[in-house]
């Protein structure tokens, strides 16, 4: 059932739904905004089972929908400053293992706190299958695509079959999870080295291992699986020909529980770090535009087919031909989802929650405007120059650059805030966009200039030399460095 009275906002304009139609009721303004909490879309109350930048990004959304957010936290992250005033149920804990990973103490605080729904944002529990069927079998929604669509999506080989039928190139490797290291040589050879092992259930760059010769596939196959074994509790292992020199290219999936499927676009994530995204942008600079459309709408067409509902994201990887091949599919909410909204001006965590509970989505493909290029630097509290240490410690003083049309900062960071070593060290994303990608280059270097953080080492200064580099701005890379550092 279409939910009642449900506002979408745009970039520009502000639009009702209800009873299934759109109607106008005038610029987006703050007082639009505010009219957002006559409805909830169906939800009085949502569980916000994660922590730091994303935890802040749902409850922004939930804010503007009505809707009370209930943070679920641990014991390091009970002070947080972005809890204060907010209703909170603690965990457990500062390890995540005891507390945000803990799957029956998250439902059981989501069920005793009243809450309805439950957003798991990215990390943690967001791709665990298991989690959101608990979710389901105690009267929870769970903020993401129904769990048999995780199970075929989280699962590498299966996902990579049912893209093949939707008419997605893939790039070549087994055709199954392999029996163990001799397999892995036969098929090494068939496809030629060097080759990827690559855990079937992993993602976030672990359980991978690389092999150029049969002389080193199976230390791989064995470091790659117990990397796997202890990241995801799964070792299974399979084979993919190592693609060198390509770059790393996204799309941005949306759909309802109705068929409906839209993308927004894609990212090009090729500035990496040991498989760690460190700057996004889109669109892509180097893709050709006659493979651009061709993969989109097929990528639209593989949603579709497999049944996926909410917000998600194929990724492939640019082959030296030019030809995008899928890799894989994270069935979620993605960390640099803001470049998307940045060109589009479509908040994704209110469709998520709208589609959760039940609604149409509330654009169509021919509504998506792709406005000029985007561009996010992730900043860690990392130090780059001491190998990347993560240096958890207070924040004595925090001063982001003002917010401004073509500028979003998404942060959970005050001054005085003590960044916990229990997690990832991600503090602030920032987001700048332009007419042209030298635009948005010259406002990001902006925005970067006037951002202090004292206390902690941040990666802001490699951002600035990344995105100064002749490398980077004639677009002279690829996913086996980082252009411009060091430098």
């Amino acid at each position: 059932m279409e939910a009642r009275g449900v506002l979408i906002v745009r970039r520009d304009q502000a639009w009702v739904a209800s009873n299934g139609r759109l109607a106008s009721i005038g610029p987006r303004t703050s007082g639009v905004l505010a009219w957002v909490g006559m409805s909830t879309a169906g939800f009085q109350r949502l569980f916000v089972a994660n922590r730091g930048e994303v935890a802040v990004r749902i409850a922004r959304a939930c804010d503007s929908m009505g809707i009370t957010p209930v943070f679920g936290v641990s014991v390091a992250d009970r002070e947080a400053p972005y809890v204060h005033g907010r209703e909170v149920v603690c965990l457990g804990p500062g390890r995540s293992r005891d507390s945000y990973l803990q799957m029956e103490q998250v439902v059981a605080a989501a069920r005793q706190s009243g809450c309805t729904a439950l957003h798991p944002g990215w990390g943690f529990l967001s791709e665990n299958a298991r989690f959101a069927s608990l979710c389901g079998q105690h009267g929870v929604t769970f903020i993401g695509p129904p769990a048999h669509v995780m199970v075929l999506m989280g699962s590498k080989i299966p996902a990579k079959r049912a893209m093949v039928s939707a008419g997605l190139d893939v790039i070549p490797g087994s055709a199954g999870v392999l029996s163990g290291p001799e397999e892995a040589r036969v098929v090494a050879e068939e496809v030629g080295y060097p080759v990827l092992l690559k855990a079937d259930g992993g993602g976030g760059g672990r359980g991978m291992r690389i092999a150029r010769d049969a002389s080193q596939v199976e230390a791989a196959y064995a470091a790659a699986s117990a990397e796997a074994v202890a990241a995801f509790g799964n070792g299974q292992m399979y084979l993919e020909k190592l693609i060198e020199g390509g770059r790393h290219v996204e799309i941005q999936i949306m759909a309802d529980r109705y068929g409906n499927v839209v993308h927004l676009g894609e990212r090009d994530c090729t500035v990496q770090r040991n498989h760690q995204k460190l700057i996004e942008e889109s669109p892509s600079p180097v893709l050709r535009p006659a493979e651009r459309e061709r993969t989109l709408e097929r990528a639209v067409a593989a949603a579709r087919a497999i049944g996926y509902v909410g917000a998600g994201t194929m990724e492939f990887l640019l082959d030296a031909n030019g030809t995008l091949r899928f890799m894989e599919m994270n069935t979620r909410l993605q960390v640099e989802h803001c470049v998307s909204e940045q060109r589009t001006g479509i908040d994704l965590v209110v469709e998520q929650i709208r589609v959760a509970a039940g609604a149409r989505l509330g654009f169509a493909q021919r509504d998506v405007r792709l406005r000029g290029h985007a561009i996010e630097c992730r900043i860690n509290a990392e130090d780059p120059d001491d190998g990347f240490r993560p240096a958890p410690g207070v924040i004595r003083t925090w001063r982001p650059p003002p917010v401004a049309e073509d500028l979003r900062i998404d942060t959970h960071v005050q001054s005085g805030y003590r960044v916990p070593p229990h997690y990832d060290s991600l503090i602030c994303k920032v987001i700048a966009s332009g007419p042209t990608r030298d635009a948005a280059c010259e406002r990001m270097l902006e925005a970067l200039a006037e951002l202090t953080c004292e206390g902690v080492p941040t990666t802001v200064r490699m951002h600035q030399k990344i995105l100064s580099s002749a490398a980077f701005r004639t677009h002279d890379y690829d996913t086996r460095q980082i252009p411009g550092w060091p430098g």
